[in-house]
Order: C-alpha cells, then structure tokens, then sequence
C-alpha cells in the first residue's frame, strides 16, 4: 500500500511539475488546452493542477491566461541564495589552493553581478565589492555567463560599438561571439587584459538547474596569470565540478 501511495504521489508531482514547465518564459500566459498540449496531460487533469497551485499562488490567472505566480518568484530568490551559501565552502578552498580571488557572478543583462567573493591573502591582488556589476562582454566571468546563450541571443543582447575599457577589450558583437564560441568549446572563458589593463580572468559556467545563470572566476594578477594559467584553470574546473555535483545537476 505505501509503495502505491508513494507511486501516486510521485505522479502528482511529476504532473503538476509538466504544467509549472510548461508556463516557463510564457509571460501572457496560456489556456488551459495549451498547457494540456504542452505538457501531454489530459485538460481534466490539467484543469485540477492548476487549481491546485493557484490556491498556493504558483500561478495565477489573467486576462491572457494562466502564468507563473509570485510564489514561484519568491522560491526562486531563495533558491538564488541557497546555491551562493552551496557554492561558498568550494569558493573558499578555490580561494586557499589558488591564493587568488573567487569570484560568484549572477546574469543580469549586460552586466555580470558578483554575488560573492572570497579575496586573495596576497599583497599583489584583484579585490572588488559584492554588488560590482562588470560589463558582460570584457570579463571572464561575463563570457562564461554568455556561453549559455544561443548566438543569436546574444546578437540581440550586444550593440556594436562596445565600451572599450583597454586597448584589448573585444568592441565588436562578432569577436564576443567567438571569443564565447571558443569557451563554449573548450568550457572555459578568459579574460587577458579586455576589462583593466594588469588584471586577467578564468570563467566558468555554473549548471545550478535554475533560471538564474551563475558564473565562477578567478581574478589574477597579469604577472601572475600567464606562468599560472593552466593550474589555475584546472583548480577552477575542478570547483565548478565540485558544486555541480552538491548541487545534482
């Protein structure tokens, strides 16, 4: 009887979850025969789900159909939270094996958003306060947030001319392209000089499964980036793993 029960349940919410899905980036909403057909469920079955997670505010119905609710919004923010206090103890020893600083960037737009940080204990270092929003297209970790971005998305995103911080920041929308093409590939974004002539950066893209897009980076030193680079970005690889494994992605 209780592995029935527990069968049944596990039914309920892969269903009700089909229906959350299927409302994702439909901000006018949809009816209800759209949701059936989206998410493959009978509309009978679609029409008691929904009421269901109305009564608990995850999606809410308007002029233009049913839409996400606040609720979800609300679970979203703490999710938000949850994965900067996963990631932060990988963060730290990131930061103790490399002695450099960690950063944790969120997408927001045209910028990279650092959410937190774990500084170097060096003299010679690269230090900035949570909350900095960095340009998207000249540092590391905004290129590791682009990598998860189609082409053409990110066309719609960048206008050419782009601001130019140094004499090697890539101005154009087809060099970010392939700059992020390339990190795509090889699953690594750099940043040698683009943002602030002296400083350089390794970027990873962190898989957290949720709508928010979450880079990880380490700020270096230029003296110190290039006769380092391949054992830091090793180290880095090997944190992003480390938190995506915590996190079951």
């Amino acid at each position: 009887m209780t592995q029935e029960i527990d069968s049944g349940g596990k039914q309920v919410i892969a269903r009700a979850a089909s229906v959350l899905k299927s409302l994702e980036n439909q901000r006018q909403g949809l009816s209800l025969s759209q949701i059936a057909k989206a998410s493959d469920l009978p509309r009978t079955t679609v029409h008691r789900i929904v009421a269901a997670l109305e009564a608990q505010q995850m999606v809410i119905t308007g002029s233009g159909g049913i839409r996400l609710g606040p609720a979800l919004a609300r679970l979203a923010a703490s999710a938000h939270m949850d994965v900067v206090a996963i990631a932060r103890p990988y963060v730290e020893s990131l930061g103790r094996r490399t002695r450099e600083t960690v950063d944790v960037s969120v997408y927001r737009g045209l910028h990279a958003v650092s959410v937190d940080q774990y500084p170097s204990d060096q003299e010679l270092r690269v230090v900035s306060s949570v909350g900095t929003a960095f340009p998207i297209h000249s540092t590391a970790h905004g290129k590791a947030l682009l990598t998860a971005f189609s082409e053409d998305a990110v066309r719609r995103l960048l206008t050419d001319p782009l601001e130019s911080r140094t004499p090697l920041t890539l101005t154009t929308v087809d060099a970010v392209i392939k700059s992020v093409s390339e990190a795509q590939v090889r699953g690594w974004a750099v940043d040698e000089e683009e943002h602030a002539k002296g400083v350089c950066g390794i970027g990873v893209y962190l898989q957290s499964g949720l709508a928010e897009h979450y880079a990880i980076s380490l700020a270096i030193p230029a003296l110190r980036f290039y006769e380092n680079r391949e054992s830091l970005k090793a180290a880095l690889l090997q944190c992003k793993a480390e938190i995506e494994s915590v996190i079951g992605v």
